[in-house]
């Protein structure tokens, strides 16, 4: 069996001129992250390993979830990959995991992650709010193969 958890990073501050991928997190977002990953430390534990775009916002939400749930940093690391807003790449991602993976958590961006949990998960999401995670389990052993989803879970948006 398979598991994918596909977190969207939490809410971002525009204050800053800054470029896309540089947009830091707003104080919501950290707050928010926070209460996500206290209250669903339990859907985050047991993971293989944590993969994150490199956006400023995407790597924050990755941290704050780690620090918040006690996981080993040396099970994380961010992949260039993810930094996209195409669905196609996410899913792609995902089919080209390294089958010693069984549960495997992604942060980055939405539309893709939305449109990718639809696509893999056989939903009809209008969208995947910040700081919020959609867990697919699969029957299948080998990540290239997923197909056949076993269940589905997500969350509610914190305030």
């Amino acid at each position: 069996m398979k598991e994918i958890i596909l977190l969207r990073h939490a809410k971002s501050s525009w204050e800053y001129d800054v470029e896309d991928r540089n947009r830091p997190l707003s104080q919501k977002g950290i707050d928010r992250i926070t209460k996500t990953s206290r209250r669903h430390k339990n859907i985050f534990e047991n993971h293989d390993y944590i993969f994150s775009s490199p956006a400023n916002r995407a790597f924050h939400t990755a941290s704050i979830m780690i620090f918040e749930c006690g996981f080993n940093f040396r099970k994380f690391s961010i992949d260039e990959t993810l930094y996209t807003f195409n669905f196609e790449k996410i899913v792609n991602y995902v089919y080209e995991l390294d089958d010693s993976f069984s549960k495997v958590i992604l942060v980055g961006h939405n539309p893709a992650f939305t449109i990718a949990a639809n696509q893999l998960g056989n939903l009809s999401l209008n969208n995947i709010s910040t700081a919020c995670w959609v867990k697919i389990s699969f029957f299948e052993s080998t990540w290239s193969e997923v197909h056949r989803v076993k269940n589905i879970e997500k969350s509610q948006r914190i305030h």
